[in-house]
């Protein structure tokens, strides 16, 4: 198997305190995943707030480095991505989603600004016919186009649009790999289906993996193809969603299920389908 993404016995560490009460918080605890080059996969990180799901996507993203184990991209160690070349070479084949589309933009600025210059600057575009060709066609696989975009603010748009804008955005470069956390939890809960089902798509249609950060089951059991519960830093299970998410053995994975889920995973599945019918 040809690795996209290799996490092998990851740590991070933090100082927290005064000066004379300092104590070390240990964020995330030997973490270990691999992803699959030949295989597109929605990976899904579970886990509550402080559990270090969001310190392990940061990682994943080159904006934290581990203080023990490895990380690697496409068999490149993302530690060593250091000079400005391959900064940009490295976020052009993996892309942030972030969880709210409110500050993903700036409201004095117009969304098409930001798309225009993600095309110049990964695709290296100059003509404008370029520039807008590219854009369109990333607006197209989230169901928008250039033309309703074109112009606008975000106060303009609903929560939802702008995800799927900020979605767009992230496609631009030709990414690999998409670390998305909690990118439906501020979104309208009507649309957060819409969304969930936007990143199958992408994963069938395009042959993205996606990272898919979330503390929500709900989402977790219908859009995953494997599952890893993080609970104060350490994996508490791993596995296929299916398993992991319907029979959980873990206690803390048990306690996550009863609280959002029926106990019954054909009754949750059912829950689900119909929730995705009334979209």
């Amino acid at each position: 198997m040809s690795a996209l993404l290799e996490l092998e016995d990851v740590n991070k560490d933090y100082r927290v305190g005064g000066f004379l009460d300092r104590s070390t918080l240990h964020a995330v605890k030997h973490v270990s995943f691999t992803l699959d080059a030949e295989k597109p996969e929605i990976f899904t990180v579970v886990g509550e707030s402080g559990s270090g799901k969001t310190t392990t996507a940061r990682m994943i993203l080159g904006n934290e480095t581990p203080t023990s184990g490895t990380l690697r991209f496409m068999g490149k160690g993302i530690a060593q991505v250091r000079t400005r070349k391959e900064r940009l070479d490295f976020m052009s084949r993996v892309q942030p989603i972030f969880q709210n589309p409110f500050e993903a933009f700036n409201p004095l600025t117009t969304l098409d600004y930001y798309l225009f210059s993600t095309a110049r600057r990964f695709l290296g575009l100059k003509d404008k016919a370029a520039v807008d060709a590219a854009t369109d066609k990333a607006l197209q696989h989230v169901g928008l186009s250039l033309a309703e975009v074109r112009g606008r603010y975000s106060h303009e748009l609903s929560g939802g649009q702008l995800q799927r804008i900020a979605v767009a955005r992230a496609l631009i470069p030709g990414p690999k790999l998409i670390v998305a956390d909690e990118p439906v939890s501020m979104v309208d809960a009507s649309l957060r289906m819409s969304i969930v089902n936007l990143f199958r798509e992408l994963r069938d249609t395009l042959g993205v993996s996606i990272i898919y950060i979330t503390h929500d089951l709900s989402t977790a059991y219908y859009i995953s193809d494997r599952v890893i519960i993080m609970h104060k830093g350490d994996v508490v299970e791993a596995g296929r969603a299916e398993e992991v998410l319907g029979n959980p053995t873990h206690e803390y994975s048990r306690a996550l299920r009863s609280a959002v889920l029926p106990p019954d995973p054909v009754v949750a599945s059912a829950i689900i389908r119909e929730k995705l019918r009334a979209i």
